[in-house]
C-alpha cells in the first residue's frame, strides 16, 4: 500500500546505476535535521511545499528497494501548503511547524491510513483517530508523511522472526547494506530518516526496538522513560516497558520531538544543547561504563569514544556490570506474554466492528487461515505461549514483574549510580547489522537495551562510529532524574564523534 505516491520496485542495476548520485544528495542530510529546517521555514529560505515534495521523491526513487513506507499520506502535500500559507502570514507554531515527519505503523493517525501494526489482520484498521503522541505533533503543524513498515507485531509473534519483515510492508532494508537489517521493531521509522525520505520519525520501544534501529542506521534514537509520553491510541505488548519515542539526526531534534510529543515547551535544556561544547557538557560528569565486548569493531569504536569523553572532561569510571538474579530470563518473557494478551485484547475492543470482535485466540486463528501470507518465514510462537496466559492477576506475572524491575532498578541501575554516584551509564548499544536470513531469523550478538527497558528508564543511542560500513551507536542511559544528563553527554559524543559516513543504498554481499 503506498497510497498516491507510486514506488518503484527499482531491480539491483538500477540501485547501482543511481548509487553514486544517491549519496551525493544524502551529503547534504544536515539540511534536513529539524533545527535547520525550522529556521530556512521561518525565515522564509524555504518552503514547507519544497520540503515535503524533495522527501516524496526520495520515496518514489528508493523505496521500492529499502521498503520502508507501507502507505504514504495522501493529505501530506495538501498539509504542507496549509503550513505555507500560515507561515506567509508570519503564523509559526515552533520548530516542528512544517517538519514532515513519518510514523511507525502501529500508532494510529487520523487521516486516510490504516493502523496495521504490519499484519493483514488490521490491513482494514481505518480508525480516523491519532495517537495522542500524533496529535502533539499535528497541533504543532508537522506534516504526517506517510507510515513506515515494523516488524510485524512489533517483532513479538515468533522467536525467529526477521526484523523488519512485516506481512503488510513486506521486508525493510537498511540503506547502509541492502543485504543487512535494519534491526527492528522500528525499522522502516529508522531507514526513512537515514535514507532522507522524513526529517525524523516516530517508533516505539518495548526492548529495544527504537534503539536497535537507530544504531544501525546512523542516527539518535531516543526511548523516553515509561510513562512520559502518552501510550494512547498505539498497538501495545507491554503495559511496564513500552513507549513512543524519537528516532532523528541529532540529539537536539530528539528532545524538540520528545517534548512536543510530551506536551512540554523546550527552553533550557535545548538551549544548553545549542550553545555549550563537549568540556562544558562534560565537565565533572561521572559515566559508568557498563561493556559486554560482544564485537571486536564495536569495542574498538566504544573504547575510542570513552578516551573523546575523557578527554573533554568527563570522569569514566569502567568496569561495571549488572547481575542477573536466578530465573530472570524466565521471567521478563513472561511479563511480556501476559502482559501482550491483556493490552492487544484491550486494544481490540476499541476498534470499530467488525475488528472489534477480534482477541489474541481470533488472531491465531486468522493467521492460520491465512498461512500462505503470513506464516511465511517464520511462525507464531509467541503468540500461542502469550494465549495460554491467565489475567494481570496472576500470582506467576505479578512475581514476575516484581523480579525483573527489582532486579534492573534497585540491585541494577540505580545500584550502580547510588555506588559510584555516577551520572549516566554508557554501553555499545549493538553488534554491526546482521546479514537478513529469512530461515533462521535475526543474528543478534548482543544489546544494551533490556535493563532500561525492562526499568521504564530513559535510553539515548548516539552514532559513535563505524565497523567497516556499517554504523554502530553509543548507549546513554540511567534513572529518571539523568534524563538531561543523558542529552548532555548524548551532545557530546556528536561534537566529539570524528566519524562521518553516508548510506550507499547497494549491495555488500562480500563485505
Amino acid at each position: 500500500m503506498k497510497g498516491n505516491v507510486s514506488i518503484m520496485s527499482n531491480g539491483l542495476t538500477l540501485v547501482l546505476a543511481f548509487g553514486s548520485a544517491l549519496v551525493a544528495s544524502n551529503t547534504i542530510a544536515s539540511a534536513f535535521e529539524i533545527d535547520t529546517l525550522s529556521r530556512a521555514f521561518e525565515t522564509g529560505t524555504r518552503s514547507v511545499v519544497e520540503v515535503t515534495e524533495q522527501m516524496l521523491l526520495r520515496i518514489d526513487e528508493r523505496d521500492g528497494e529499502l521498503r520502508a513506507f507501507v502507505i504514504v499520506n495522501p493529505n501530506a502535500l495538501s498539509m504542507a501548503k496549509v503550513r505555507d500559507r500560515f507561515h506567509a502570514e508570519g503564523v509559526f507554531h515552533g520548530p516542528l511547524d512544517g517538519i514532515p515527519i513519518a510514523v511507525k505503523d502501529n500508532i494510529e493517525t487520523s487521516d486516510p491510513m490504516p493502523t496495521t501494526a504490519g499484519s493483514l489482520a488490521l490491513a482494514n484498521n481505518l480508525t480516523r483517530r491519532d495517537a495522542d503522541v500524533v496529535a502533539r505533533l499535528r497541533g504543532l503543524g508537522a506534516v504526517i508523511i506517510g507510515k513506515t513498515n515494523l516488524s510485524e507485531w512489533a517483532n513479538f509473534r515468533s522467536r525467529f522472526s526477521s526484523s523488519g519483515w512485516s506481512a503488510v510492508g513486506g521486508q525493510t532494508r537498511n540503506p547502509y547494506d541492502l543485504t543487512r537489517s535494519p534491526c527492528g521493531s522500528s525499522s522502516g521509522s529508522a531507514v526513512a530518516v537515514a535514507a532522507g525520505m522524513a526529517a525524523a520519525a516516530i517508533g516505539t520501544e518495548t526492548d529495544g526496538s527504537i534503539v536497535c534501529p537507530a544504531a544501525v542506521n546512523g542516527l539518535v534514537g531516543f526511548k523516553p522513560r515509561v510513562g512520559e509520553l502518552s501510550s494512547n491510541g498505539i498497538v501495545p505488548i507491554s503495559r511496564s516497558q513500552d513507549t513512543a519515542g524519537p528516532i532523528t539526526q541529532s540529539v537536539i531534534d530528539a528532545v524538540l520531538l520528545t517534548e512536543a510529543m510530551g506536551g512540554v515547551k523546550s527552553g533550557e535544556l535545548v538551549r544548553t544543547l545549542r550553545t555549550s561544547d563537549a568540556h562544558g557538557l562534560l565537565s565533572g560528569k561521572r559515566v559508568g561504563v557498563v561493556h559486554d565486548a560482544f564485537h571486536p569493531g564495536v569495542a574498538h569504536a566504544f573504547d575510542d569514544t570513552l578516551l573523546r569523553l575523557e578527554s573533554a572532561g568527563a570522569k569514566v569510571i569502567r568496569d561495571l556490570a549488572f547481575g542477573r538474579p536466578t530465573g530472570f530470563g524466565a521471567a521478563r518473557f513472561n511479563v511480556l506474554l501476559y502482559e501482550f494478551k491483556h493490552g492487544l485484547n484491550t486494544y481490540f475492543a476499541t476498534l470499530s466492528a467488525p475488528l472489534d470482535t477480534l482477541d489474541l485466540g481470533r488472531l491465531i486463528e486468522f493467521n492460520t487461515a491465512n498461512a500462505d501470507r503470513e506464516l511465511v518465514y517464520f511462525g507464531q510462537d509467541i503468540f500461542e505461549m502469550a494465549q495460554a496466559k491467565g489475567g494481570l492477576d496472576s500470582a506467576e506475572y505479578l512475581a514476575a514483574l516484581r523480579l525483573v524491575q527489582h532486579a534492573t532498578r534497585d540491585d541494577g541501575i540505580d545500584a550502580l549510580v547510588r555506588e559510584h554516584r555516577l551520572d549516566v551509564i554508557v554501553s555499545p548499544t549493538t553488534s554491526p547489522a546482521w546479514t537478513i536470513d529469512h530461515v533462521n531469523g535475526d543474528h543478534y550478538l548482543g544489546s544494551a537495551a533490556s535493563y532500561p527497558a525492562i526499568a521504564g528508564y530513559p535510553h539515548l543511542t548516539v552514532p559513535m562510529a563505524a565497523v567497516e560500513h556499517l554504523p554502530v551507536g553509543i548507549s546513554i542511559y540511567g534513572p529518571p532524574a539523568a534524563r538531561s544528563a543523558i542529552f548532555e553527554v548524548g551532545r557530546a559524543v556528536e561534537l566529539l564523534r570524528s566519524w562521518q559516513q553516508s548510506p550507499t543504498f547497494a549491495l555488500e554481499r562480500n563485505q
